[in-house]
C-alpha cells in the first residue's frame, strides 16, 4: 500500500516535473499561468473515448479556427459537426455547442469555476467539472477517468472488480489528492496510467509508486483492474438508400438531432433492429422512387453497445421528387464530413457505381 498520502502526492509530482507530456492543451508543470478552462474542457470533451494522439490534430484544429469559447459559440452548429466528424459520439459535439452557447451569452465567457457551478453547463458531468476545476482553476478535484482506476487499483491491490470497485477507488483518489498543486497531480495521474502504468505491460520499474504499489508486491499488477465479464455487443441491422445523379452527386440527409449520428449529413434508411428488415421495411424506407437494387457488401461499423450490418441499396437518379435532402458532388464528400459508417457506405457504393459505368 502507499505510504502516506502525502509523500505519495509529492512523489508523483516529483516524477511528473520530470515527465510530463508535451500535449497541445497543457500548461508545463508548475505553470503560473494555468491552461485556459476552455482549452481544458474543449480537450476533456473530445478525449472522452477517443485517444490522445487521434485527438491532438483536431483539437489544434478547433482551436486556429475558434480560438475562443465566444468564436465556438458564433459558429454555425452544422461547421462545428462537421469539423468533429471522425470523432465520434457526435452527442459530445451537439453538447460542445450548446455549452459554448451558454458560456459565451449567459456567462460572459467566463468558464465557472468550482465543480457545483461546472455541473449546471451543458453536456458537463461529473469528471469533466472535475478535470476542469483541477486543471484550469487549481481546485482540489479528483477527476477519475480510466487511469486513474487502473493504477490505483494496482497501488492499493484493489480486487474488487469494476464497476464496483468504484467507490473504494475514488476514496483513495480523494484521499491522495493534495491541496497543493492539485491540477498537476490530476495531470501527473493520467500520465502514469497513459505511460507507465499501462494495461497490459506496466513499466513498474520506471514508476514513482514502485516500491510501495500492493499490487506488484503480490504480483497482480497485470491483473488489476479486475472487470467483471461484459455481456457481447448485440448485432443491428438496417438498409440505406445511395443515390447518384447524372453528375456523379450523392443524395444525402440531415438525420434527426437525438439518436447515433444526430445532427450529421447521412444517408437515407430505415431504423437499426435487432433482426434484418424484412422486404416490406424496405420498401417503406425508400426516400422515393427509383430503380433501386442491392449490392453484395454491407456497410459494418462497430459503436460503443453494439454491432451494426447496413445493407445498401443504389440507384442513379435525376429528380427525387419532393424528397428533402441535398445532393453533394463527390469531391466535398470530405468538406461535408461524413460520419465513418456513411463514409463507408459511400466508398462501397462508389465502387459499384464505378464498376456499372466501367461495364
Amino acid at each position: 500500500m502507499l505510504s502516506s498520502p502525502e509523500r505519495a502526492a509529492d512523489a508523483l509530482l516529483d516524477w511528473y516535473d520530470r515527465s510530463a507530456r508535451r500535449l497541445p492543451w497543457r500548461a508545463p508543470p508548475g505553470a503560473s499561468d494555468r491552461t485556459p478552462a476552455y482549452f481544458v474542457w474543449l480537450s476533456e470533451v473530445m478525449l472522452q473515448q477517443t485517444t490522445v494522439a487521434t485527438v491532438g490534430p483536431y483539437f489544434n484544429r478547433f482551436i486556429a479556427r475558434w480560438p475562443r469559447v465566444q468564436d465556438l459559440a458564433a459558429a454555425p452548429r452544422d461547421e462545428v459537426l462537421a469539423a468533429w466528424a471522425g470523432l465520434g459520439y457526435y452527442a459530445r459535439a451537439r453538447n460542445l455547442h450548446a455549452c459554448a452557447e451558454h458560456v459565451a451569452t449567459t456567462l460572459g465567457g467566463a468558464f465557472p469555476e468550482t465543480e457545483p457551478e461546472l455541473l449546471k453547463l451543458p453536456g458537463v458531468g461529473p469528471y469533466t467539472a472535475a478535470a476542469i476545476a483541477a486543471i484550469a482553476f487549481d481546485q482540489p478535484a479528483t477527476p477519475v477517468d480510466g487511469n486513474y482506476e487502473r493504477v490505483l487499483a494496482r497501488a492499493y491491490a484493489v480486487e474488487t472488480p469494476l464497476p464496483d470497485a468504484k467507490p473504494e477507488i475514488r476514496a483513495h483518489a480523494e484521499a491522495l489528492t493534495p491541496q497543493q498543486r492539485p491540477g498537476d497531480f490530476a495531470q501527473a495521474m493520467m500520465d502514469l496510467g497513459a505511460t507507465i502504468c499501462t494495461p497490459k505491460t506496466p513499466a513498474c520499474g520506471l514508476c514513482p509508486w514502485m516500491r510501495d504499489c500492493a499490487g506488484r508486491r503480490a504480483g497482480l499488477a497485470q491483473e488489476l483492474p479486475r472487470k467483471r465479464a461484459k455481456a457481447p455487443k448485440p448485432t443491428r441491422y438496417g438498409v440505406a438508400y445511395i443515390a447518384m445523379d447524372p453528375n456523379a452527386r450523392l443524395w444525402l440527409q440531415k438525420r434527426p438531432d437525438k439518436g447515433l449520428l444526430g445532427g450529421m449529413l447521412g444517408f437515407p434508411g430505415s431504423d437499426w433492429r435487432e433482426t434484418p428488415p424484412d422486404d416490406a421495411e424496405v420498401a417503406r424506407a425508400q426516400p422515393f422512387a427509383a430503380a433501386w437494387r442491392a449490392i453484395d457488401t454491407e456497410a459494418r461499423h462497430t459503436f460503443t453497445h453494439f454491432h451494426l450490418r447496413l445493407s445498401l441499396r443504389v440507384a442513379r437518379v435525376s429528380d427525387t421528387g419532393a424528397a428533402e435532402g441535398e445532393w453533394v458532388a463527390r469531391e466535398r464528400l470530405d468538406a461535408v464530413a461524413l460520419p465513418t459508417l456513411m463514409a463507408k457506405a459511400a466508398r462501397l457504393a462508389f465502387s459499384q457505381l464505378d464498376q456499372d459505368t466501367a461495364g
